[in-house]
């Protein structure tokens, strides 16, 4: 059966972006990151998760970090010239990026969004990012995730 395009992998495609594409079996359940590099078949190492924050405002940021680390705030907001950031509830999530829990893009998102990938990322060549939906993961190269998602590169986890 051939998979269905996301809003990704529509904007990869346009912008002449190579990628793979890796599905797993969902469950009604929520996983975590390791989990889908488990069910992928690849180590967490090279698994980004999205994490959208937000200020005091309501203005968006996303953060792209290995699964298996925990987002340093101070370094996040400082990263972006913030004083402090929040994760955005989750019920708002749809709304603000068109993606849900689990399945939550850096890619072609409703909008682009000030974007920061952790600094680990440059010690590969290549990782996987969520594909746009639940069960899809998108495998492409470092530089074109920063270069398409327009992001900086800064340390933002805790080690």
């Amino acid at each position: 059966m051939k998979q269905k395009k996301t809003n990704a992998m529509r904007m990869l495609d346009r912008q002449k972006i190579k990628y793979n594409v890796n599905t797993y079996e969902i469950s009604d359940e929520h996983m975590d990151g390791t989990e889908v590099a488990h069910k992928v078949g690849i180590e967490d190492k090279y698994v980004y998760k999205t994490l959208v924050l937000e200020n005091s405002h309501h203005q968006h940021f996303v953060f792209i970090i290995p699964v298996s680390d925990t987002l340093d705030m101070k370094a996040a907001a400082n990263a972006v010239n913030e004083k402090k950031l929040h994760l955005m509830p989750l019920d708002e999530l749809k709304n603000v990026t068109g993606y849900i829990r689990g399945g939550c893009s850096p890619i072609g998102m409703k909008k682009q969004f000030q974007t920061v990938v952790d600094q680990q990322a440059t010690c590969i060549d290549s990782l996987y990012i969520s594909g746009g939906e639940r069960g899809v993961q998108i495998e492409m190269t470092v530089d074109d995730l920063i270069k398409i998602t327009k992001a900086k590169v800064l340390n933002v986890t805790h080690q």
